[in-house]
């Protein structure tokens, strides 16, 4: 039986934390009270405590000094303030001091309970990030590749199978997919780990050199050549030669590839001596080669000798439950390259990661985090931090938007969307929307949306 999170509510006013025990354990999580700062202090000491809901004015200790005494012992345990409303600017200097959120009295338990599910979704993405390079760790280091959604735990499995052969693989994508670190990778856990691991990018040669780049070539071989030069097959020898973007090569470069692979022999460019080769190739491309064989673009012979075993890596948009644990991971990494103490990203902005459609994928994401983490002037990421443009709609939804779409509208649109993407979870979807599901309901009603 899954244990139920532990909330500890912090507040000298003994009829406010009755309340809301009522509340949080009608949700399904456990309660502890403290009736002050010291109390709570000594009390998360003695007991597993998942997240704090704590007053600001009390006597004793106060909420802000137990908010930075909590903090200086346990970093990462998330702490939301309740105020007054008319003490925003308490609630602000709280956040500085490293509350997660804070909620204005009277509380709203719509609200309150968002809140709460977020934090502990943040923490939970946190650990899990932590937890899955450990665990994945005992056998192989995967901690490359952050993700636990099905296509992921599908290619982990399939990378565990290859990576101890020595068979040939294909590794098929988009762009920013991680196809290099997928490579890697497969080296690191291959009976040829100790040998070298050498790439080269068949996109980023002109045709004339790539040839000479990878056989090597002899003195005078072409205008240039005015020494003898080794090439890449020979020097991976032993090891893994890695080939980005093959669909790139010319046919002649096809042809010798082909007789390296089939005989495990090459000679290099104006040579009529044969060397041997002994080396595990990986090949990846962002095309599709089984169309281009049928186009003429490239070798069919080749091609089956490369795809012995085809990886794919699959799209982010295809990983959506990746994409906040992968985006909580590169801001922790941002945070400690930029010397920044960022606090996670706001509700707004996780819902604008979850809604975008990452054409450039992973690559993309990172560079997006980055950015944010660079730019951003508040104690946490925000949506207009994010460069994700308004909607992060489907091309014909934001060409709508162009075109003169109201705001009414863009409402409508937003919300059927989010609807969809929860398969018609409304707290879920109140949630990544940033506001309250009574406030959800509401719009459902008002916009004749169909009920769940």
């Amino acid at each position: 039986m899954q244990q139920r999170p532990v909330i500890m509510v912090v507040d000298d006013e003994a009829a406010h934390r009755l309340m809301l025990r009522a509340h949080l354990e009608d949700a399904g999580y456990s309660v502890l009270e403290a009736g002050d700062g010291q109390a709570a202090l000594e009390l998360v000491q003695s007991e597993p405590v998942d997240l704090v809901l704590m007053d600001l004015v009390m006597p004793r200790l106060g909420g802000h000094e137990a908010l930075v005494r909590l903090k200086a012992d346990s970093p990462h345990l998330p702490v939301l303030i309740m105020t007054a409303y008319g003490s925003i600017d308490s609630a602000v200097k709280a956040l500085q001091a490293g509350a997660e959120d804070y909620l204005t009295k009277p509380l709203e338990m719509d609200e309150v309970l968002i809140k709460i599910r977020r934090q502990l979704d943040t923490a939970r993405l946190a650990r899990k990030v932590e937890a899955q390079a450990e665990r994945l760790g005992e056998r192989f280091d995967f901690s490359a590749l952050i993700g636990d959604s099905p296509p992921m735990r599908r290619l982990k499995e399939t990378l565990a199978l290859v990576s101890p052969t020595q068979a040939t693989v294909l590794i098929t994508g988009e762009s920013g997919t991680g196809k290099e670190v997928a490579a890697q990778i497969i080296h690191q856990h291959s009976p040829r780990s100790a040998g070298p691991l050498i790439k080269v990018n068949c996109a980023a040669l002109p045709e004339s050199l790539l040839e000479s780049e990878l056989f090597g070539h002899e003195k005078g071989a072409f205008t240039g050549a005015t020494n003898r030069r080794e090439g890449r097959l020979a020097a991976a020898n032993g090891g893994t030669l890695f080939l980005d973007e093959v669909a790139e090569m010319t046919p002649s470069t096809q042809a010798k590839l082909l007789r390296a692979l089939q005989e495990g022999e090459y000679s290099p460019v104006g040579s009529d001596r044969t060397f041997h080769s002994d080396v595990r190739v990986i090949a990846a491309t962002n095309r599709d080669l089984a169309q281009a064989v049928s186009g003429g673009e490239f070798r069919e012979d080749l091609y089956y000798r490369l795809n012995v075993v085809n990886l794919r890596m699959p799209a982010l948009r295809e990983r959506g439950e990746d994409i906040l644990l992968l985006a909580e991971h590169f801001l922790i990494k941002f945070n400690r390259d930029n010397q920044r103490e960022l606090k996670g990203f706001s509700p707004e902005a996780r819902g604008q990661l979850l809604a975008y459609s990452w054409p450039g994928n992973v690559r993309e994401l990172i560079n997006a985090v980055e950015r944010a983490v660079i730019l951003a002037s508040g104690p946490r990421l925000e949506a207009e931090d994010l460069p994700l443009g308004l909607t992060a709609l489907a091309p014909a939804e934001e060409e709508a938007l162009r075109a003169g779409m109201t705001i009414r509208q863009a409402e409508h649109l937003l919300i059927s969307k989010t609807l969809e993407a929860t398969g018609g979870n409304r707290t879920r979807a109140a949630e990544l929307l940033g506001i309250t599901r009574k406030t959800l309901q509401n719009k459902i009603k008002e916009y004749g949306l169909p009920p769940a």
